[in-house]
């Protein structure tokens, strides 16, 4: 099914990128396909909005890096994250699987990390290192605790090299990282000290991955930090949306982006948060937002040219996207950036703001640039695309569809009949897409059967409940959340309706 949503923007957006020169990268054909399987990267964003892009729309600040691969790849304009927060939106594509089935459907801690996928699981690292490839991630793991079965060394990785939790994802300056199964010391970030930019050190882990796998297959996943939650960046990006105004230090400076609200967070090293999940003061949280964009940007940009340097971006499957909607915390202002674009909601809803992200797949030997898919798909459809692309065979089951066929320009793409979510928090809540509608039920745990109805081809803003105009799509929904899904005892859903 075609839908229509905000087609002629985004081409026009891509068509300018395209005119100013900046795409370099041929079509593509079947007809120039590299005998040697693609190097495959995957990028994530952590709470980047719909709108955060400059090729989305995106006006306070520019994206050219991310631009650009947009306009060298194929844009999927009905693409949807795992979740709408962090873990279980993970869990759904390492695992192939939504969150009626996934094995971690929510964010909790636990011993100093998340609650871990089981030992033998089935992931895309797994998948992919049993097909040759050398496996490496760098940046926030969040699907197991160290030394755990759901370490990322025993999900398929051969190397990792960043946080292993969420919780200490939250803080730019952290006193350690995990580097592979040790722990290291950040010297320059001990005690107040901000000395060493976590997510800078951890591009460099990246570019160096690149440079020692050239000559051979790697899957390289980039879960980058930026930009949640605390709104730090470094000085040479603030300043860029900074104007000192005073000549001489200490400096003082104004917000080009307009006045700006102080955001109090945790300043006191002997709060028992500082460091350690707890965000950090900002006085310019605007201006710090979109540095931490602009950095993402350039990282974005960096990992292109070192591809580009190393004569490998032709045959690298380069994918950007981001793992659920804008958040509200830290001082975040997602309003003001219009992060959630043409949708309301934002992370922790399952309205479109929350789970509706932007999504970008770069191959220039195979995938024709300029290219748009209104195919709509999830994080679940991940694995299996990758299984197919290096001809690995699944051993086990999962919900995703492969779109192979959308990549490569062919016929007989397979479709879902439909998307499915649920989420612990808020009440409990779950969504199904089918086609053009989308149905929400919320505060489920108090027993709520009301489900909300929209028509996403009329109302992707979901503004009009159309509930009571189409019966008989309200009862295939419900039936649809009934059966999607399998009571798990570590995530007690059913059980906790009264």
């Amino acid at each position: 099914m075609k839908i229509k949503t905000y087609k002629l923007p985004l081409m026009a957006a891509i068509s300018a990128v395209l005119l100013l020169g900046i795409s370099s990268c041929s079509n593509g054909s079947s007809n120039n396909a590299p005998t040697q399987r693609p190097n495959i990267i995957y990028i994530l964003a952590d709470d980047l909005g719909y709108g955060d892009l400059s090729f989305l729309g995106q006006t306070k600040f520019s994206t050219p890096n991310i631009d650009k691969l947009a306009a060298n790849g194929m844009v999927f304009t009905q693409h949807y994250s795992g979740a709408t927060v962090c873990a279980p939106s993970r869990s759904a594509l390492m695992t192939g699987m939504h969150t009626g089935h996934t094995q971690v459907r929510g964010n909790r801690g636990l011993n100093d990390g998340q609650f871990p996928l089981a030992a033998g699981s089935q992931t895309l690292a797994g998948v992919l290192k049993k097909a040759g490839y050398t496996t490496g991630a760098f940046g926030k793991w969040g699907l197991g605790y160290p030394g755990s079965s759901g370490a990322p060394l025993n999900q398929g990785f051969d190397v990792f090299f960043g946080f292993n939790s969420q919780t200490i994802a939250h803080n730019y300056y952290p006193r350690e990282l995990w580097d592979n199964d040790k722990i290291i010391s950040l010297e320059g970030n001990q005690g107040t000290e901000q000395g060493q930019y976590a997510p800078n050190l951890i591009q460099e882990k990246r570019l160096e991955f690149i440079e020692a796998n050239k000559d051979t297959s790697f899957f390289m996943f980039v879960p980058t930090i930026i930009p949640h939650a605390e709104l730090f960046a470094p000085e040479e990006y603030m300043e860029k949306f900074l104007t000192k105004t005073n000549p001489e230090p200490p400096y003082q400076y104004e917000s080009k982006l307009g006045p700006e609200t102080f955001y109090k967070g945790v300043d006191d090293p002997e709060h028992p948060r500082y460091k350690v999940g707890g965000y950090g003061s900002q006085a310019y949280p605007h201006a710090a937002f979109a540095a931490m964009v602009t950095l993402l940007d350039d990282h974005v940009g960096e990992i292109v040219a070192k591809l580009d340097e190393l004569n490998i971006l032709e045959n690298t499957v380069i994918v950007f996207t981001s793992d659920n909607g804008p958040h509200l915390e830290g001082g975040a202002d997602p309003d003001f950036f219009n992060s959630n674009g043409p949708f309301q909601g934002y992370k922790r809803d399952l309205l479109e703001g929350g789970i509706h992200v932007p999504m970008i797949l770069s191959w220039p030997a195979k995938v024709k640039k300029g290219s748009q898919t209104d195919h709509i798909s999830a994080f679940w459809d991940i694995l299996p695309t990758f299984s197919a692309l290096v001809d690995e065979e699944l051993e086990e089951p999962i919900d995703g569809i492969s779109f192979l066929p959308t990549l490569l320009g062919e016929g007989g793409q397979p479709t879902h009949s439909h998307l499915y979510w649920e989420f612990h928090e808020k009440g409990g809540k779950q969504a199904v897409r089918k086609g053009k509608w989308k149905g929400i039920k919320r505060e489920v745990f108090k027993g709520n059967e009301t489900i909300l109805l929209y028509n996403l081809e009329e109302d992707p803003g979901e503004t009009t409940d159309l509930a009571q105009d189409h019966p008989d799509v309200v009862k295939e929904i419900k039936l649809l959340m009934e059966k999607s899904r399998v009571e798990d005892p570590e995530w007690p859903f059913d059980a906790k309706i009264k």
